[in-house]
C-alpha cells in the first residue's frame, strides 16, 4: 500500500530545514532494539529512519537515525520476505517496496540507469 499523503506531510515535518522527500517506504526492524515499526526517508541529502508511535505506525514521532545519502539501502533479500540490511540493522519490507529500495540506489549509484522522465515540463 503506498504511503499517504498525511504520512509523507508528518515525515516531511520531521526534516532538517532545506531537504525533500524522494522516496518514502514503512520498514519493521526485526533486529536489535527489537521488532518496531520504522518509516525510512530518502531525501536529496540524507536517509532519516524514523521512529513510530507504538500504536500508530503511520505517526513518525522522531528521528531514529540519519545516514549520509551515498549510504546503499539494498540489496533487497528475499527469504521468508523481503528485507534490506541498513544502518546496522535488519528491516522487513512489504515486497511493493523493493522497486523503491532499488530506484534510491540506483539515483545515487547508477543514475544511467535510470528511465527518462516522462513528463519533464511538469
Amino acid at each position: 500500500m503506498p504511503v499517504s499523503a498525511a504520512v509523507r506531510a508528518r515525515c516531511r515535518a520531521l526534516l532538517p530545514p532545506g531537504e525533500d522527500i524522494s522516496y518514502v517506504l514503512p520498514a519493521l526492524s526485526v533486529s536489535s532494539p527489537g521488532t518496531a515499526a520504522f518509516i525510512i526517508v530518502v531525501t536529496d541529502r540524507s536517509i532519516l529512519v524514523m521512529s513510530t508511535k507504538f500504536f500508530d505506525r503511520d505517526m513518525p514521532s522522531s528521528v531514529y537515525a540519519t545516514h549520509a545519502r551515498r549510504t546503499r539501502l539494498g540489496p533487497v533479500e528475499f527469504s521468508s520476505g523481503a528485507a534490506i540490511e541498513f544502518g546496522g540493522m535488519v528491516f522487513e519490507i512489504d515486497e511493493e517496496y523493493a522497486a523503491v529500495v532499488r530506484a534510491a540506489d540506483a539515483e545515487v549509484f547508477a543514475p544511467e540507469t535510470l528511465p527518462a522522465d516522462p513528463l519533464p515540463d511538469l
